[in-house]
C-alpha cells in the first residue's frame, strides 16, 4: 500500500469543484454498494444540486468545511457546524454533516484524520456531544463511525432505497 502525506486545511471557494467531484465519487461508491442505481447520482442535475449545497456550506459563517489534501489533490472533505434540528441544544452539541473520502484513498487514514478534526472542533467549542446521520445502507460508514465510538440514538428519517438515515451520537469524555 502506498502511503501519502495528508494535510488538512480550511476549504475555500477555489475548492468547490474538487469537493463536488469528490463527493460525487464517494456518494456513488457507497450508494451503489448499498444497492442503488448510479444514474441519479451522477446526473448533471444531481451534481449541480451538490455543488450548490457545497457553495452554501463554504459561504456559511456557522459551518466549517475542511479539505484533506494528498498528492496535490483534494482526497477528503469534512463539513461540520451547529445541529440542524431545532430541538437539539447547540450549546452542547455539534453536528458532523459530512465526511467524504475519495474511494481510491479509502483505508489510508484520511477519514480518521477528518474525524479527529471533528472531535477537535467539538473540544474547541466545549461541546460534549457530536451528532450525525448515516445512511443505513452504507455499511462502510456505519462500521467507521462505530469504530470511533458513535452509537445510534434511536432517531431515523426516510432515505433512498427504502433505507433510513440513522442518527448517531458521540459522547466525548471530558478532556484530560
Amino acid at each position: 500500500m502506498t502511503t501519502f502525506q495528508t494535510v488538512l486545511r480550511t476549504a475555500n471557494l477555489d475548492d468547490l469543484d474538487a469537493i463536488t467531484d469528490l463527493h460525487t465519487q464517494a456518494r456513488t461508491a457507497y450508494y451503489q454498494a448499498g444497492g442503488l442505481s448510479v444514474s441519479e447520482l451522477v446526473s448533471s442535475e444531481a451534481r449541480s444540486r451538490r455543488r450548490e449545497a457545497w457553495m452554501r456550506a463554504l459561504r456559511a459563517d456557522a459551518k466549517t468545511v475542511v479539505c484533506a489534501i494528498g498528492g496535490g489533490e483534494v482526497v477528503g472533505t469534512l463539513a461540520m457546524g451547529p445541529p440542524l434540528e431545532a430541538d437539539v441544544d447547540a450549546a452542547t452539541v455539534g453536528q458532523l454533516y459530512q465526511i467524504h473520502v475519495r474511494p481510491s484513498r479509502w483505508g489510508q487514514g484520511v477519514g480518521g484524520r477528518l474525524h479527529t478534526a471533528f472531535v477537535q472542533f467539538l473540544r474547541d467549542g466545549s461541546l460534549a456531544t457530536g451528532l450525525l446521520e448515516a445512511w443505513e445502507g452504507n455499511s462502510r460508514a456505519q462500521g467507521f463511525y462505530a469504530r470511533h465510538g458513535w452509537k445510534p440514538d434511536g432517531h431515523h428519517r426516510p432515505g433512498p432505497g427504502n433505507a433510513s438515515y440513522v442518527r448517531l451520537c458521540l459522547d466525548l469524555d471530558p478532556a484530560p
